[in-house]
């Protein structure tokens, strides 16, 4: 292939910008916030579940609580009915009279009993919305952690994305300068090579792969006409000829 020196001098303002993309796209992907991004998110994920289970353990305390103290309030008024009866005299057996004492005792019990339930019920409730408060205070703060770490990431973002449109444009701008035929090869070098297609000849040493090249192949450089596009034998990629190539 053939190309005018110059043309292949700006194969290396090509690959400079293309490098310079690339690094840009690593750098958005190695964010240091898109890992603690990450972090928070699987860390507020298990708050929000203990948060979920502890406010449903408290609903569940809540039904439990009032359904005690409903309890409760039906043994109560039984036993002041029962009592209203024993006290107006109005049981006349002595039989009845021992029923009815007794089933005032019975009673006594039992909402002794589901009171008892009723403390300790509040008393798990207690303990529950010490520890609901807790998981909500710890969640609210991962959250704004978060939104700081997001906040912090959209600024570097947007400075990195800036930085590549900048450099896309420049890009746009040397590739419309080089002949097509030339381009798609530096292009398709480059997808071969892992991002790089063309490098510079410095003091004998290819700059793409770094491996100086031998008093033969150089020679053989040296004969070659400027505008044949020459190869390192080694990489495969484009080898640029500078005034520091060194031939």
């Amino acid at each position: 292939m053939k190309a005018e020196p110059a043309h292949q001098v700006r194969l290396l303002d090509l690959q400079e910008t293309d490098s310079r993309i690339a690094q840009l796209a690593h750098r958005l992907r190695t964010l240091p916030e898109n890992e603690e991004v990450r972090r928070l998110d699987a860390r507020i994920g298990g708050l929000r579940d203990t948060h979920t289970s502890l406010t449903t353990a408290l609903s569940d305390l809540d039904r439990e609580q009032r359904k005690a103290e409903s309890d409760v309030d039906q043994v109560r008024t039984r036993a002041e009915r029962d009592a209203k009866r024993l006290d107006s005299g109005q049981v006349g057996s002595p039989k009845d009279l021992e029923h009815l004492q007794s089933e005032i005792a019975s009673l006594q019990r039992r909402q002794t009993e589901l009171e008892e339930i009723v403390l300790e019920v509040m008393e798990r409730r207690e303990g529950l919305e010490s520890r609901e408060r807790q998981a909500r205070t710890e969640l609210e703060q991962a959250e704004a952690e978060r939104d700081a770490v997001e906040e912090r990431r959209a600024t570097a973002v947007g400075g990195i994305e800036a930085d590549r449109a900048t450099e896309a444009t420049r890009r746009e701008r040397i590739a419309g300068e080089l002949p097509e035929d030339l381009l798609a090869f530096y292009t398709k070098l480059r997808d071969q090579n892992e991002g790089v297609g063309a490098a510079a000849l410095r003091y004998g040493r290819c700059e793409g792969c770094k491996l100086a090249l031998s008093t033969a192949e150089l020679s053989e450089i040296r004969q070659t006409p400027a505008e044949e596009v020459v190869r390192c034998e080694q990489c495969r990629r484009i080898l640029v000829r500078t005034t520091d190539s060194g031939i």
